[in-house]
């Protein structure tokens, strides 16, 4: 809790109705989409500009108070919860896209921006962003890079890393770094913008950024596919890669799809149901694109690859395809989900399934698991439900002993705990699975160069 002249010397700084002490503010803006935590933030507070953050970070060094990045709290691994009286910094209203510069193609924006909303903003002008996932309409680019998002189009145009031409951070100390200014070359030493991306919060705040933008696309085409065998799915991924430049490919399973079927909202692609699933997308960039398209697939049967297929013939129904990939998050958040977001090299994940696979049906006999991800770039989400009459704290300390089994494969494989989600809180114990003991005692010394205090995100990642 902080003091009363704490929350007046607050006030001073932003004005009354930019501080939020009220119960809501701080449940809503203290917890991310993870349940596992409880919020407990002293306060919300809502900068509008750079110099407000600035000062915000320079306060908090005075009064010993540690501070929590907020954007728009969808991330998976507990990396915006505030559960030990941190004061909360939301980037909501730090939303205004600056500049954009159509012949450099790129665009200055505040960290507070929504995803969407620069999607919107690059294609009414002629060109794209093309990092996508499914929460797009409420994640915010500051978010967005400080977890290295990944999504559905990774598998052509990479992480949101891949994006990031120049930022601005206000560090651990209250200084302000420009960083790379947008240069597309400059080699003079360290890269502090990538030390950034992926750090979710713990070094400092990222308060601008200048991404680079790229050429729409084409008109798109969605398939998708019946696969009978998981080990089949890369085989119909190498046939489609090898004659097609695949904007994204993945994978979900039968009992993903009966969950977002349940809904209501849409129905079953096929007749028959298949045990897994693929949606693919490319660009339709010549009239023989569909042909060839559909010669793979013929090739795929032949091969005893997949059972059956549907290739979208408008935009509502690549639209409505889609769906039946991203609505899944969606449809099982009401079991409150165990996620592990996992990855290992594309060409280890046959194996890699094999055995998790056998592990996950050992040692959870008693609930539903649920498969799907963006395979195409070896990325994996497993997701264990909820049974209604567990208490969540027995769930998931069931599942945390899961854990030691899944990562140790993990480790096996030379895979990461965490492909895009981040490492927050729930990863934060098994970070020695990836990195190794040497990088660890370096992420430290960092954080302590950048954050010598420890106000910024404090017991995330490290």
């Amino acid at each position: 809790m902080l003091a009363p002249q704490q929350l007046a010397d607050l006030t001073a700084l932003l004005a009354a109705d930019r501080v939020a002490t009220d119960a809501d503010s701080l449940t809503r803006y203290g917890l991310d989409w993870t349940r596992y935590f409880t919020p407990d933030a002293a306060a919300v507070v809502f900068p509008k500009s750079t110099d407000e953050v600035v000062a915000l970070v320079q306060w908090a060094l005075r009064e010993g108070v540690a501070l929590v990045p907020s954007g728009g709290r969808t991330g998976l691994s507990g990396g915006a919860v505030a559960r030990a009286g941190e004061v909360v910094v939301s980037f909501e209203r730090m939303n205004a896209i600056l500049e954009l510069d159509k012949v450099g193609r790129t665009v200055r924006v505040q960290a507070g921006v929504v995803t969407k909303a620069l999607q919107e903003f690059a294609l009414a002008n002629g060109l794209y962003y093309p990092v996508d996932f499914a929460s797009s309409g409420s994640s915010q680019i500051g978010g967005n890079i400080a977890t290295n998002a990944g999504g559905i189009k990774v598998v052509r145009y990479g992480m949101t890393r891949e994006w990031v031409l120049g930022l601005t951070v206000v560090t651990g100390t209250g200084e302000l770094l420009q960083l790379n200014h947008a240069l597309a070359k400059n080699n003079t030493g360290y890269d502090f913008r990538h030390l950034f991306v992926g750090s979710e919060g713990t070094l400092g705040f990222i308060v601008e950024a200048t991404l680079r933008l790229a050429r729409p696309p084409a008109e798109l085409a969605v398939m998708v596919l019946a696969v009978p065998q998981f080990a089949d799915v890369m085989n119909v991924f190498n046939a489609y890669r090898d004659k097609l430049d695949l904007s994204a490919f993945e994978f979900f399973s039968e009992q993903a799809l009966q969950h977002v079927l349940a809904r209501g909202a849409l129905k079953r692609p096929f007749d028959e149901a298949a045990d897994y699933y693929v949606l693919l997308e490319f660009e339709k960039v010549a009239a023989e694109t569909e042909v060839q398209a559909l010669s793979v697939f013929e090739y795929c049967a032949e091969q005893g690859w997949l059972v059956d297929g549907v290739l979208s013939q408008s935009q509502q129904q690549a639209a409505e395809l889609w769906r039946l990939r991203e609505d899944i998050s969606e449809s099982i958040t009401p079991y409150k989900p165990y996620k592990n977001d996992i990855a290992v090299r594309v060409s280890r994940v046959p194996d890699f399934v094999a055995q998790l696979d056998a592990i996950l049906a050992r040692e959870y006999p008693q609930f539903e698991v649920v498969w799907f991800g963006h395979i195409g770039d070896g990325n994996l989400h497993i997701n264990v439900l909820k049974p209604p009459q567990l208490a969540i704290d027995d769930f998931r300390i069931a599942c945390e002993r899961v854990n030691q089994y899944v990562f140790e494969l993990v480790r096996a494989f030379d895979g990461s705990v965490s492909a895009e989600h981040g490492v927050g809180l729930l990863k934060r114990d098994y970070l020695d699975v990836t990195r190794s003991a040497a990088e660890i005692r370096l992420m430290k010394a960092m954080k302590a160069l950048f954050d010598p205090n420890g106000i910024m995100n404090p017991g995330k990642l490290l």
